[in-house]
């Protein structure tokens, strides 16, 4: 079977090259019709693309005729150009000296440009800025959502006139709200029903120095006339005089409010309340705080059983510190005290970089706080940085920290120092530098 074109044959294609064959030519060179392109057939005996030449001889009879050179990648420059030009050193479509790769067929390339620092250091800013400014739009929505503004001030009547700088009433409740069987046992708060106030505390913020005022909830005032929260009737004044949590207990936070203007005639700004349950998780939260007691004591109601030294109590144990006052013999003043101490201590662990520079500590910590906090309508989580800054500066002794002057008892209810009241109030309605000492 013939299987090359019509009037070919194995015998009649010419000299070949390569093994076998008498051609210097390379076969393809005179054979393939990609490479013919469509010309007339190559007669044997003649050199490809219709140029005559002579027949090579025959193999084995005259020899065969020397070959090229394949010296620097150089052969067969006898019409066909660079035909071989690199192939014997690897280099098929070019190289060399004069193509895109350097001497001895190695690729070059131009040097690497150098990166732009000053771009990346402003795209890098530019979105740090961006995703602090994200997070905190976001997490200032999510605190702010979170505050249960569920105090009324407008409703307090017959209210004095506000003074220079802020004054917040601070409250700390025997409230058991959310608190399960278990907890009241862990916690030993009791199922009392109704609700108190264990203490009460006034901070002023002003430009003066920061002043933190507590106000033992033994102490006895009178009653003034009041409009009822829920009723919104006015009940007139009658001179009755009685312990200060029992306003709490007879109307809740705006007739406590109105009782404390009454009788001391500063204008309370804004009201912040907290409760058992919410101290104890804010304290777990933050991982504890130090605090040093200087002297070891106990008490079963509370659960109390400390000794003396540095310490880190958790929220258990925090609770019972600032409600104990049976294991003391000044009662209530001693428990205003420790309150103060252990307020200023946790504002410190608070602020400190280990909880608010890590959010797994951050985020527990104000959720926490936050869900525990009863305030008033008019407060806004800027009004409620300034305080928390506020207690801090006071622990830092930035401040001053006092509990009311104490003249006597009337009816085992502890009895304000008039003179030295009147004085601290003008200081503070005046945001003057306080003078009056406390007990």
């Amino acid at each position: 079977m013939n299987d090359w074109p019509e009037g070919w044959s194995d015998n009649n294609r010419g000299p070949r090259y390569g093994r076998g064959s008498a051609g210097a030519q390379p076969e393809g060179a005179r054979v393939m019709r990609q490479v013919q392109r469509g010309g007339p057939a190559v007669p044997p005996g003649q050199r490809g693309y219709g140029t005559p030449g002579p027949a090579a001889p025959a193999y084995g009879g005259g020899g065969v005729p020397s070959q090229p050179s394949y010296v620097d990648g150089q052969g067969y420059d006898d019409g066909y150009g660079d035909y071989d030009s690199g192939y014997n050193t690897g280099h098929v479509y070019g190289g060399g000296p004069g193509g895109p790769d350097g001497p001895e067929g190695t690729r070059t390339r131009g040097p690497r440009p150098a990166p732009n620092w000053r771009r990346r250091i402003k795209w890098t800013a530019i979105t740090l800025a961006s995703v602090l400014i994200v997070t905190s739009v976001a997490t200032y929505f999510w605190a702010d959502s979170k505050l249960h503004r569920d105090v009324d001030l407008s409703t307090v009547i017959d209210r004095p006139e506000a003074g220079s700088g802020t004054n917040y009433l601070i409250v700390g409740s025997d409230s058991r709200k959310g608190m399960t069987s278990d907890d009241k046992k862990k916690l030993h708060t009791g199922s009392a029903q109704g609700q108190r106030t264990d203490s009460m505390m006034i901070l002023h913020v002003g430009d003066n120095g920061d002043t933190l005022l507590s106000l033992p909830r033994d102490s006895d005032v009178e009653i003034p006339s009041y409009k009822g929260s829920t009723s919104g009737k006015v009940y007139p004044g009658t001179g009755r005089r009685t312990k200060l949590n029992a306003a709490y207990a007879e109307d809740g936070p705006t007739l406590l409010v109105r009782t404390i203007e009454y009788n001391t005639g500063l204008h309370i700004d804004h009201y912040v309340e907290i409760g058992f349950g919410g101290f104890a998780k804010i304290v777990d939260a933050v991982g504890g705080v130090e605090i040093t007691i200087d002297k070891g004591f106990k008490d079963k109601d509370s659960g109390a059983d400390f000794k003396s030294g540095k310490q880190t109590l958790n929220g258990e144990e925090a609770l019972a510190f600032v409600r104990t006052r049976h294991a003391f013999a000044s009662q209530d003043l001693q428990r205003t005290k420790n309150q103060q101490k252990f307020l200023a201590a946790l504002a410190h662990q608070v602020a400190t970089p280990s909880t608010v520079l890590n959010p797994f500590t951050f985020y527990p910590t104000m959720g926490a706080g936050l869900d525990s906090l009863t305030v008033d309508k008019d407060m806004s989580l800027w009004d409620l940085a300034s305080m928390f800054w506020a207690m801090k500066g006071v622990s830092g002794g930035d401040g001053t920290s006092l509990n009311m002057p104490i003249a006597g008892s009337r009816g085992g209810n502890l009895v304000w120092d008039r003179t030295k009241m009147k004085t601290l109030v003008s200081e503070l309605k005046n945001d003057e530098k306080v003078t009056v000492s406390g007990n």
